[in-house]
C-alpha cells in the first residue's frame, strides 16, 4: 500500500503566493487589495470561496502571466524541497500537490520536483490568451475543498498513511482526514496553524525525520 504526502504549493513548496504575483502585474493598488484578501483567507478569517472569483476578476490574468508565475515558483522553490521529496520517495511516500493555486502555474514546479500528480484550479483563456474563467467546480477553490480532494485520493490509492503539509487555514482544515497534519512556517508562521498542527516545521528538510 502506498503512503501519500500532500503538499500545499504557495508559501510551502515555493516562497511566493501565486495569486499575489499575478496581482503584481496590475499595480500596487490591486496588489495590496489581493494580498489583504489572501492573508485573511489563509488565516481563516474569510472563507476561500468568498474571495476566489473576486481576486481573479480584479486581475484577469493572461496565459503569459500565468506561465511567468510558473517560472517564479521554480525560482523561489523551497531550498530543501527537492532533496526532501527524493528522500520521502525512497521511503515509500508518494508526493501529491493539493493546492488552491492554478494548475497551469504549478505544473512546471511539480515537474521540477518530480511530482507527478497535481490537484489544483484550472484557469481558462480565450484564443488570444486573455482571461476567460476558472474551474468553478474545482474543489480547492472553496473552503474544505482540499478535504474533498483528499477523500477522493484515498479512495483511489487506498493508502496506509496520509500526511498533509501546509501553511494556511485550508491546509489545517484537512486535519480530520489525514493521519497527520504538519504545519509549515519557513515563510510565514501563523499562530493558529502552529497551535493546532500535529507537528510544525520551519523547513521541509525536517519532514523525513518526522515521517520516517
Amino acid at each position: 500500500m502506498p503512503r501519500l504526502v500532500f503538499f500545499d504549493c504557495d508559501s510551502t513548496l515555493s516562497a511566493i503566493e501565486g495569486i499575489d504575483e499575478l496581482a503584481r502585474f496590475r499595480g500596487e493598488t490591486v496588489l495590496k487589495e489581493v494580498e489583504a484578501m489572501t492573508r485573511a483567507s489563509m488565516e481563516g478569517g474569510i472563507p476561500l470561496e468568498e474571495i476566489f472569483a473576486k481576486r481573479l476578476e480584479m486581475i484577469r490574468p493572461t496565459r503569459q502571466e500565468v506561465e511567468e508565475v510558473g517560472q517564479l515558483y521554480i525560482q523561489h522553490v523551497e531550498p530543501e524541497a527537492a532533496v526532501t521529496i527524493a528522500r520521502l520517495r525512497a521511503h515509500g511516500w508518494t508526493p501529491i500537490i493539493v493546492s488552491g493555486g492554478f494548475r497551469q502555474a504549478i505544473l512546471p514546479l511539480a515537474a521540477y520536483l518530480g511530482i507527478e500528480r497535481v490537484e489544483a484550479v484550472d484557469v481558462f483563456f480565450n484564443a488570444d490568451g486573455s482571461y476567460r474563467d476558472f474551474g468553478r467546480d474545482c474543489p480547492t477553490a472553496r473552503a474544505y475543498g482540499k478535504n474533498t480532494v483528499i477523500a477522493a485520493l484515498k479512495q483511489e490509492f487506498h493508502p496506509d498513511d496520509t500526511v498533509m503539509v501546509g501553511d494556511g487555514a485550508s491546509d489545517l482544515e484537512t486535519s480530520p482526514d489525514v493521519g497527520l497534519f504538519v504545519g509549515f512556517g519557513r515563510y510565514v508562521v501563523r499562530e493558529r496553524i502552529k497551535a493546532q498542527a500535529g507537528a510544525f516545521i520551519m523547513g521541509l528538510g525536517e519532514l523525513p525525520g518526522i515521517l520516517n
